[in-house]
């Protein structure tokens, strides 16, 4: 696949088979994840429409999985034996004013939630780069938006309900479980099938997004502080190929008084004088609206429109988190390898994450800075290309997107990540006999 087609959206959202009522259904054809480097390890794919089924379903089956919107690049929601989508429980449950609170089926996505939340009032403090992934989903692997004062998206979560492997039920608040909600949440797929997801809310708020192209790449050295934190959220895109930074894009709430279009320079950047892609090669018909033309939150925190999906999306991804304070050193250390990266790459982007006090969040008491990679389908070339970016991170401690590709052995993540004890034994509370367990956990976590 050319630059060309890289990254242009549909808007036809990926369709999969439907359960009837009460039924299960097993498709005849295996699923693979939205950009197709992945399939999955069975046929049996059951979609229920109720907790109820949910209970029933993974009451019965001996092994099982829970799978969002299929939008990780490794086997972390795979099984061989039985897959449980969520995809048809995907309404509001609740909507609660004064406690500024929604509650959401676990198969809803961000994409349908938001216009809905906007037209009560109510925005979420942040999104990730696509909004057409599932809730639930984004929460259980940290996934993350950007912005030196925003957590990532599970920072949200105020209750989850779970059916548990045995068929039960349990409800989790931060108000009432204290550490253990901070175990449970990113979760990995490995405590239940997350049937609610609570999120703490704020009053709705409008955006604008300015890009500014060609940014020295020594200004980091000086000013990367100021840099990512000139707005609400700021993302660096660059190829690695030359010395400066392709775009830098600021994602700036109306309301903080920021008028970067008077502007015309930022920190030896040029201001864009038209919408752009984070490559710039590419149409930015798909992208959310730039020229700091007001939008609400929900149509700027987002790189792409709500209306669009990857079509096809032939790409791989994998991204590292370093702590914010290492974060100049690490990029400088990718920077080295360009040559070796960029025949293999469409685009890199670096972003910010504050801490969080979830156990298995990347971002445990630690504010990080984010390096991330959009690769070619070739997997041969990014497999050799992975360990050599792991190694050059190593004096960072760097540690995976739970939901992209990476090749760290279990013993290094095992050692940057210092609750995995307590976390282990929490899931044995919760699947004493493995029912949730698949090969990426065994691997990863349990290093069988």
């Amino acid at each position: 696949m050319n630059k060309r087609t890289f990254l242009k959206l549909s808007s036809a959202i990926m369709a999969t088979p439907l359960l009837t009522p009460l039924a299960t259904w097993a498709q005849k054809e295996r699923l693979k994840n939205w950009s197709g480097n992945l399939e999955y390890s069975t046929e049996n794919v059951f979609y229920p429409t109720s907790v109820t089924e949910v209970q029933e379903l993974v009451k019965k089956l001996s092994k099982a999985k829970a799978l969002g919107t299929r939008h990780c690049f490794n086997t972390i929601a795979d099984s061989k034996y039985n897959l449980i989508s969520l995809k048809e429980m995907n309404k509001v449950v609740s909507l609660d004013a004064d406690a500024k609170t929604v509650t959401i089926e676990g198969g809803m996505n961000y994409g349908q939630l938001c216009p809905y939340l906007n037209d009560h009032g109510f925005a979420l403090h942040n999104l990730a780069s696509l909004p057409h992934i599932s809730v639930a989903g984004a929460c259980t692997t940290a996934t993350h938006g950007s912005g030196v004062k925003n957590g990532n998206l599970s920072t949200a979560v105020a209750a989850l309900e779970i059916v548990k492997p045995d068929g039960s039920i349990v409800h989790i608040s931060k108000e009432k479980d204290g550490e253990k909600f901070y175990a449970l949440v990113v979760g990995l797929g490995a405590i239940g099938i997350i049937t609610k997801v609570t999120l703490n809310l704020q009053p709705a708020f409008q955006m604008r997004q300015y890009v500014y192209e060609k940014l020295p790449i020594t200004q980091l050295k000086q000013n990367f502080d100021a840099i990512v934190s000139a707005g609400y959220s700021v993302s660096l895109f660059t190829d690695w190929q030359t010395d400066t930074i392709n775009e830098v894009w600021i994602k700036s709430r109306v309301d903080d008084g920021s008028n970067f279009g008077n502007q015309p320079t930022f920190y030896g950047a040029t201001a864009a004088t038209k919408n752009m892609h984070p490559i710039a090669e590419l149409s930015a018909e798909n992208c959310t609206e730039q020229m700091g033309v007001p939008g609400a939150w929900y149509e700027r925190l987002p790189h792409f429109k709500m209306g669009f999906t990857p079509s096809s999306g032939k790409e791989l991804q994998a991204e590292y988190f370093v702590p914010h304070e290492h974060a100049v050193d690490a990029i400088f250390a990718i920077q080295k390898m360009g040559k070796e990266i960029g025949p293999h790459l469409f685009i890199s982007e670096i972003r910010t994450i504050d801490a969080d006090h979830f156990w298995m969040s990347p971002c445990y008491k630690q504010p990080s800075v984010t390096i991330h990679f959009t690769w070619k389908q070739e997997w041969d070339a990014v497999n050799k290309l992975l360990p050599q970016i792991e190694a050059a991170l190593e004096p960072y401690h760097a540690k995976p997107h739970w939901g992209k590709l990476f090749t760290l052995s279990p013993t290094v993540l095992a050692s940057r990540y210092k609750k995995l004890p307590e976390f282990k034994k929490v899931v044995a509370e919760y699947d004493p006999q493995g029912k949730l367990r698949n090969d990426f956990l065994n691997r990863n976590i349990y290093n069988i």
